[in-house]
């Protein structure tokens, strides 16, 4: 290594997404010979759906081989435009929709403009490790929105606007949440988007990735229903928990005139396009049939329940019941063991991985998160080897 060479200090502060790091060590016992179940990894266990696959492969068969414009092909633009109208009744102009490489590529656009040295930016803890991590990166000062078990792992409107002041650029939201299950109420938006009348500089990056998974009758707010904000606001969603996509690499974002261009130039300069053959997939996932939806969804609630269940029955464990995304997150006090030493005891010794509180933020001790992105019969297999390993010890 050339001890010479060095990067700006930015790069001394990119953080990561522990959660990878967990993939990779499950991965690696199980090569070799031992039986883990990965309960760590936010991705659902079912395949993309047939026609999705079938009409990437028919694009690819009719010559969609080359470039395509920075902000995405025009039909799937119009295809975002018409699902956000038909979900949510909101009018959006294809022209404010950038197709991009992921969900966390909004996330670094937005953060890269509205983050400098001097600058706060909001963002929920316990919370998506992303969101501080590029924080961190521009040389903001990440400042962490408490996302609370005693709220439901809602976000409160209050707490918020109090956080709120000259310095503050951008305020980044998530619901349903990652990592808590949490879904944030119709009222405190209401109470939120009225305070923010008295913050007119301050940016809202709406991150809506898991927003039809929803359970017991929980119906998504999106924040594209407050026209008072749609001049500041950035709209972050895509294709990969929704259609089972996570490896295609698809997603998408609305932005308000202002930033448009500025996403666009940063397309230009970094990834140039979103490959064709995978927006000729959105355009089926979107426009096809959505019973591959209903029916995942479906699946995920009956293990959603089957986990909080075998959580409560564990010994030292309470699990709040998630009314969002895939993920449950569990406080293990009363078990006595520190959040990440029992994530890594669990899957060392007990064959289930889980990713430790504190791997998503400052307020994550206490608790674990487990995805039922999983089939029933690995949760079940999971739980009884976490109650094993717990009755052990207690």
């Amino acid at each position: 290594m050339n001890d010479m060479l060095k990067t700006f200090d930015g790069f001394d502060r990119i953080g990561e997404e522990n959660a990878f790091a967990v993939l990779a060590r499950a991965t690696a016992l199980a090569a070799q010979g031992r039986d883990i179940i990965n309960l760590g990894i936010g991705q659902p266990d079912f395949p993309t759906p047939e026609h999705i696959v079938e009409a990437a492969v028919k694009a690819l068969r009719d010559g969609a081989h080359g470039y395509t414009p920075a902000t995405g092909i025009l039909p799937l633009r119009e295809a975002v435009a018409m699902d956000l109208d038909r979900r949510y009744g909101a009018t959006v102009d294809p022209d404010r929709v950038m197709i991009m490489p992921g969900g966390k590529v909004t996330m670094f656009a937005a953060i890269l403009m509205m983050g400098e040295p001097g600058s706060e930016i909001l963002y929920p803890d316990p919370g998506f490790p992303i969101y501080r991590s590029m924080i961190e990166f521009t040389g903001a000062t990440p400042v962490p929105i408490p996302i609370r078990e005693k709220n439901g792992f809602a976000a409160s409107a209050e707490e918020i606007l109090s956080l709120i002041n000259a310095k503050t650029r951008l305020i980044i939201l998530n619901s349903p949440g990652n990592p808590c299950g949490g879904v944030t109420p119709k009222a405190e938006y209401d109470a939120l988007v009225a305070g923010l009348a008295d913050c007119p500089d301050v940016a809202i990056m709406s991150d809506e990735i898991y927003d039809q998974l929803l359970y017991e009758g929980e119906a998504h707010v999106s924040l594209l229903s407050y026209p008072e904000i749609r001049d500041r606001l950035i709209l972050l969603n895509g294709w990969s928990k929704t259609y089972a996509m996570t490896g295609w690499r698809l997603g998408y974002s609305v932005w308000p005139d202002g930033l448009y261009d500025k996403a666009r130039k940063l397309a230009v300069n970094c990834w140039s396009c979103v490959n064709a053959p995978a927006q000729y997939a959105a355009i089926a996932a979107l426009t096809g049939t959505q019973d591959d939806v209903a029916q995942m969804r479906s699946a995920f609630d009956v293990r959603r329940r089957a986990t909080v269940d075998g959580l409560n029955a564990l010994p030292g464990v309470s699990a709040a019941v998630p009314k969002g995304a895939f993920y449950a997150f569990p406080n293990i006090t009363g078990t006595g063991m520190k959040a990440k030493a029992l994530s890594s005891a669990l899957l060392e010794e007990a064959g289930v991985a889980t990713i430790g509180g504190p791997d998503f933020g400052i307020l994550g001790e206490g608790f674990i998160r487990l995805s039922y992105a999983n089939s029933l019969e690995n949760i079940e297999r999971a739980l009884d080897r976490m109650r094993a390993f717990l009755e052990e010890r207690a």
